[in-house]
């Protein structure tokens, strides 16, 4: 039986981004999809995938254009509540091989409309791996849409093929979120917080300090009810962007209605944390004092380590963290990380890098190499995070943290050290 594949994290930092072992690269190979990655392997799949990333503006329906393979697993998120703003446009094989659906899609929008009793703000037109092969021009049908209807339409990429590109289809979905808005008087007091399609934990110190530096008003699209609250977003003198992937969308927003971005990295290094508020607050002339919250978060971990010891995880993928940076804190809190599972790229190598200083025979394993159809867990794992390390490791103690209230700087870390410390305390750990 062949073992699963495999590299140490000081093996891998000898290598580049784009000198990756073919079985961390999923354009090299068959893909797996496991139990442990059904949740965010497809980009069309459940949780916050392109399809329900596209629905995240208040008002919008959306028109699935593809052929049943593609639509079958929709239904995965009409469990969700979804399924009277889901149409579909299902397409036979003549219709793929002639192209000819192209211009049946203004016709299917305006049955969608008559089938409603009410007018949606916008009509998203999600679709599928056929249009990246066939080159369809979205941006035109979109508009074509719109002379038909006189309700605005934009795109919604579900690419699984561009899912390793530098604009993959979550960040082409977060783009096409923000395009409707448009240019309207901007408030000095007023920001945008950009990068989840759900709002930050209400427990997040960044809301405080930016409060303290004076800004009265912060807009996120996870909190906004109706499509004014939406369209209030361009009333932001700056936003600032806490996902890399929601890039560019910040760099469209700049040009097209003059809002300027600083950009954030979700971290759970104390240091680093720190370091970027200080720069916030440089960047927006005010002093923010972030020592109540650094405190807190530092004695959290200290307190666990004493109640806990130098526990050995297992780090996933399948979370709200980058698997490598989160590892790297892990490490450097002194823990043990035994294994990660995740997809390594141009933006996180650097971690693996420092990684590789700090725990050199760290296991590094994708969840798309189907050689992770023979993975043995390790024993020598204490507690696991991630939903996927908490289906390789079933039966130990572990959090998914996956959840929609989405962690950030000390709030994050003080949210994944209770989380465990509420498992592994039901599990009798404690001393």
């Amino acid at each position: 039986m062949t073992e699963a594949f495999y590299i140490t994290a000081e093996e891998l930092s000898k290598r580049s981004p784009d000198d990756l072992p073919e079985e961390l690269n999923s354009a090299k190979h068959m893909i797996y999809s496991s139990p442990a990655t059904l949740d965010f392997n497809s980009p069309g799949a459940k949780g916050f995938g392109v399809k329900r990333a596209g629905l995240v503006i208040p008002g919008s329906v959306m028109l699935l254009i593809a052929p049943g393979c593609c639509g079958r697993n929709t239904q995965l998120l009409n469990d969700l509540g979804y399924s009277d703003r889901f149409f579909y446009l299902m397409l036979d094989d003549t219709d793929i091989v002639t192209g000819r659906y192209v211009s049946k899609i203004p016709e299917a929008c305006a049955e969608l409309l008559e089938e409603l009793d009410y007018t949606p703000s916008v009509i998203m037109l999600c679709v599928t791996c056929v249009d990246a092969l066939l080159g369809t021009d979205l941006d035109r049908v979109c508009r074509a849409c719109f002379d038909k209807t006189g309700v605005k339409a934009a795109p919604a990429y579900m690419y699984a093929l561009t899912r390793e590109k530098r604009l993959p289809p979550m960040g082409l979905i977060r783009k096409s979120v923000y395009s409707l808005l448009e240019k309207q008087k901007r408030y000095s007091n007023v920001c945008s917080l950009l990068g989840y399609f759900s709002a930050l934990d209400d427990g997040c110190e960044i809301y405080d300090l930016l409060r303290f530096a004076g800004i009265k008003r912060i807009g996120e699209i996870g909190r906004c009810r109706t499509f004014e609250e939406y369209s209030q977003l361009s009333q932001a003198n700056f936003s600032i962007v806490l996902n890399s992937e929601a890039r560019a969308a910040a760099q469209d927003m700049q040009e097209r209605l003059g809002i300027p971005f600083i950009e954030l990295t979700r971290m759970y290094r104390l240091d680093k944390i720190r370091n970027q508020y200080r720069l916030l607050g440089q960047a927006i002339g005010a002093e923010l004092d972030d020592s109540t919250y650094f405190d807190e978060a530092s004695k959290v971990i200290v307190d666990f380590k004493n109640k806990y010891g130098p526990l050995t995880f297992a780090v996933g993928e399948s979370l709200n963290a980058d698997s490598f940076e989160l590892s790297l804190a892990l490490c450097e809190y002194g823990f043990k990380v035994a294994e990660i599972y995740g997809t390594v790229g141009e933006r996180n190598f650097v971690f693996v890098k420092k990684l590789s200083e700090v725990s050199p025979n760290t296991r590094i394993y994708s969840n798309l190499s189907p050689t992770m159809m023979n993975y043995v867990p390790s024993d020598k794992v204490d507690a696991v995070i991630g939903a996927d390390a908490c289906y390789y490791h079933a039966g130990k103690a572990g959090v998914e943290f996956n959840g929609e209230n989405q962690p950030f700087g000390y709030r994050g870390i003080t949210m994944l050290f209770g989380e465990l410390d509420r498992v592994l305390e039901e599990r009798g750990r404690g001393k």
